[in-house]
């Protein structure tokens, strides 16, 4: 158990990684064109100095985005830091912490919170933090190197605050998406077969129970469709399991393609599937039993299996009596099915009364 709780927590930053770089580019890009804006920003306000650290900087942030694009990242993230630890303490040394370029490196915390393991995290958030505090405890000693008037001191307050709140916002957006997109596959992973891309059982389960719900307070009719692939097994010993997995995936093409939106589909378990039509009676079952049996035969399974088999589908049809629960309407459809197989399979076979 210990073990399965630290791949859990060290795992999902691997996985998060490549769309931390991807995000990382972008941010190179960004803080590049911040960069030029402050050249010329700088020359205005009567500061040569930091006028052309930022050509400097502008060449760094150029340099990590291109060894981001060709996967350097060791390369760019030092780049990234000796740039941002650099230019926000000679700034705050030149002009003074008023200048508010230590805000610059709060944009760091996200960041290494969401890229680096648990234990290089703390390291360097633990430097970060010494640095920030050490260069604000310098200011109160030291005067700045290259004081610049107040009114041009408020103007690059205001403008490095405006940046740093617009960086946050775009990481904050950015980290959003990130959780949503994650969220979105587990729950995929969590009701999806991965092999046909068809709800697994857990969850078609759960969607026919809401069915068999809406069955008691409305009463419609509810139809249910069990099909299992014909002689699967000689087709996996004949052809291979990789031509197996193969027709299971077309399998569930086919039974897709001849049903409705709104109908359920499902892997049951193995070759066998079950399908919920709403608002269909056992009549209207069979019929889209037989229209999905006729597509099989219509299909050619040779280019599938890479050989002359022809696959076929036997199913049973059931529709959920008043009073029943989902397993006895399933268990006729199932008891259907078996008399379909007995009977030479290849069939429709629609429950007994």
């Amino acid at each position: 158990m210990e073990r399965v709780n630290h791949l859990a927590n060290y795992e999902p930053a691997q996985e998060r990684r490549p769309q931390f770089w991807r995000l990382a580019m972008r941010c190179a890009q960004i803080a590049g064109t911040v960069d030029v804006i402050f050249f010329f920003l700088f020359h205005a306000l009567g500061s040569p100095i930091l006028a052309w650290v930022n050509v400097v900087s502008v060449a760094m942030y150029a340099g990590a985005y291109y060894a981001l694009k060709y996967q350097r990242n060791k390369i760019a993230v030092v780049l990234i830091w000796a740039e941002v630890l650099g230019h926000a303490g000679l700034g705050i040394v030149l002009i003074g912490w008023e200048s508010g370029f230590h805000y610059y490196l709060l944009m760091f915390i996200p960041a290494i919170c969401v890229s680096a393991s648990r234990r290089w995290a703390v390291y360097a958030l633990l430097a970060l933090w010494g640095y920030y505090i050490a260069l604000d405890v310098l200011m109160w000693y030291v005067e700045p190197l290259q004081p610049i008037p107040q009114t041009a001191l408020h103007i690059v307050h205001l403008f490095n605050l405006s940046v740093v709140f617009a960086m946050f916002s775009y990481l904050a957006s950015y980290y959003l998406r990130m959780v949503v997109t994650a969220q979105r596959k587990l729950r995929e992973m969590a009701t999806t077969d991965s092999l046909t891309g068809l709800f697994n059982r857990r969850h078609m389960t759960y969607l026919a129970e809401k069915e068999v719900a809406r069955f008691r307070r409305s009463g419609h009719p509810v139809g249910f469709l069990l099909l299992d692939v014909d002689h699967f097994k000689s087709i996996n010993d004949a052809y291979g399991h990789e031509a197996g997995d193969r027709v299971l995936g077309f399998v569930a093409d086919v039974i897709r393609e001849e049903l409705r939106a709104q109908d359920l589909i499902g892997r049951w378990g193995g070759e066998e599937f079950l399908v919920i039509l709403p608002d269909t009676d056992s009549i209207n079952a069979r019929a889209s039993a037989e229209r999905i049996r006729n597509a099989f035969l219509a299909k050619d399974w040779s280019a599938i299996t890479g050989g002359d088999a022809d696959v076929t589908i036997s199913v049973g049809v059931s529709e959920l009596r008043s009073g029943e629960d989902l397993s006895a309407a399933v268990s006729r459809a199932d008891e259907a099915l078996y008399r379909g197989k007995t009977a030479g399979r290849n069939r429709v076979e629609l429950e007994t009364i």
